[in-house]
């Protein structure tokens, strides 16, 4: 089984949601007691709120592919 990467935190609700799904699809196609081998890479979502609000796309944009990058190593 692959290991996948996961982003989270842009809210810790959704991050949930998608980690709870991804288990679920992983037990439901392999049985018994499987679950997804995960990295998870959560931000806190107030960074990430101030760099949008400031208009610092370019500086999210390289936080998220420096975590994308983090998560490959």
């Amino acid at each position: 089984m692959r290991t996948l990467g996961l982003l989270g935190g842009m809210s810790w609700e959704s991050t949930r949601e998608y980690y709870r799904i991804l288990n679920q699809e992983a037990r439901a196609e392999l049985g018994g007691l499987h679950s997804a081998k995960l990295l998870l890479h959560s931000f806190d979502f107030a960074e990430i709120a101030k760099l949008q609000h400031d208009d610092k796309w370019d500086t999210l944009g390289d936080m998220l592919a420096n975590a994308a990058q983090g998560l490959q190593a």
